[in-house]
């Protein structure tokens, strides 16, 4: 399997009131005609926005839509995510039709389910998250690459300082996450510089990467920049980072923190010094800029780690969102890509 794929800004729509329920199906129309989906999977994207959007509205006590272009095995799709505070449901329970918690005809989640090719939730005290990744109907079944990826500019920006960008072969896999200096146009421009060279680059390693980004950063502010290689055969985990990208390597009961080092990527740095770890197939690498609190832990959510990765994506954000930054947080099922 051949990924050479670089994460858009995340979309937001805010729903709060019925209007929003038709900003939102539009929003997803133009996201799958982005992608280059037909009129009936664009129209699967529109009905699976407009009962999510509605469910938010009508269980959820209102919240927000996320919506993302999302890679997969031979095809992009669009990714629909939404984060409410209302009171949670089982997604088992209600995915059968006729079930409801709100005295509505209950056919919402069973719809979403029909039309999306991937379907997932959490739900806690603090509310639920769902998540429905839609790609074209002639996709093979497996098309969908287990990860999770939110691209957020801070409150009242467009342009987004965090960046990130997978890459995958046969046999290893890389992410990169990049944190451009301070916010708006020049962090996006030094972080998409970055991303750019990484894209069009055939180095391997993290070392090396590291210096493609300098290289490709260079002349703009530079940022913080972090580069994760896995080896899908031997379970090698080489692991390099300046300044303050945030990485872990989760496990259903452990995690361990991927430590960076001082400097500015595409300004000046002493050396990119690598770490090296092994994680068995399964294991979760999350990595985010400082836009989200590093305090977090799997262990304090029971069950959230076997979920899909954009699910732990959306609750990590809702909890830990510093609110004053562009936030950048990946997650990717180390093994699953292949």
């Amino acid at each position: 399997m051949e990924l050479n794929f670089a994460g858009q800004v995340t979309r937001v729509v805010v729903v709060e009131e019925t209007s929003q329920v038709g900003q939102a199906r539009r929003e997803a129309l133009a996201l799958a005609d982005h992608v280059g989906l037909d009129e009936m999977d664009a129209g699967r994207a529109a009905l699976v926005a407009t009962e999510m959007a509605t469910n938010v509205l009508k269980h959820g006590r209102g919240g927000r839509m996320y919506l993302s272009v999302v890679c997969g095995r031979g095809g992009n799709g669009v990714e629909l995510c939404t984060v409410d505070t209302g009171p949670g449901f089982s997604l088992a329970e209600c995915l059968p039709d006729g079930y409801s918690t709100g005295g509505t005809q209950g056919l919402g989640l069973g719809a979403i389910q029909r039309q999306a090719s991937v379907l997932d939730a959490w739900s806690d005290a603090k509310g639920a998250v769902v998540v429905a990744r839609i790609y074209a109907s002639r996709t093979p079944r497996d098309i969908d690459v287990a990860y999770g990826a939110l691209r957020l500019p801070m409150r009242h920006e467009l342009a987004c300082g965090d960046a990130w960008h997978i890459r995958a072969d046969a046999r290893t896999v890389s992410l990169t996450v990049i944190d451009g200096l301070g916010h708006g146009l020049p962090a996006a421009d030094a972080a998409w510089a970055g991303v750019d060279a990484v894209a069009h680059s055939a180095a391997g390693g993290a070392p090396a990467l590291i210096g493609v980004l300098h290289a490709g950063m260079s002349g703009t502010r530079g940022g913080a920049a972090a580069v994760a290689c896995a080896d899908v055969a031997t379970g090698q985990v080489e692991f390099a980072g300046i300044g303050n990208i945030a990485a872990s390597l989760c496990e259903p009961t452990s995690s361990r923190g991927l430590a960076s080092h001082p400097g500015i990527v595409g300004v000046q740095y002493r050396k990119a010094q690598p770490f090296h770890f092994h994680a068995a197939t399964g294991t979760l690498l999350v990595m985010h800029s400082d836009g989200l609190q590093a305090r977090w832990s799997l262990r304090d959510y029971p069950g959230l780690f076997h979920r899909h990765p954009a699910v732990i994506v959306a609750v990590l954000q809702r909890d830990f969102d510093r609110g004053r930054d562009d936030a950048g947080i990946v997650a990717l099922r180390l093994g699953d890509l292949h």
